[in-house]
């Protein structure tokens, strides 16, 4: 199984949302992430930046700086 790490970028820091994320859900109002230990989480009003597969992280940034 391939599980991954998603982080929330900020300025010049990045923060931890979730560890082993095993779904990925792109919705209207948001990500949902999930893992097999955790509850579900929305974070809303976010973009995927990037995600490097090879380091295993999905990196988000706030919607209005997804550019």
């Amino acid at each position: 199984m391939c599980q991954i790490n998603v982080l929330l970028k900020k300025k010049d820091r990045e923060e931890m949302l979730m560890e082993q994320v095993t779904r990925l859900e792109v919705l209207p109002e948001g990500i949902r992430i999930a893992s097999l230990f955790e509850e579900p989480k929305l974070v809303p009003d976010v973009a995927i930046r990037e995600i490097d597969f090879l380091d295993g992280a999905v990196i988000l940034v706030p919607a209005r700086d997804k550019k």
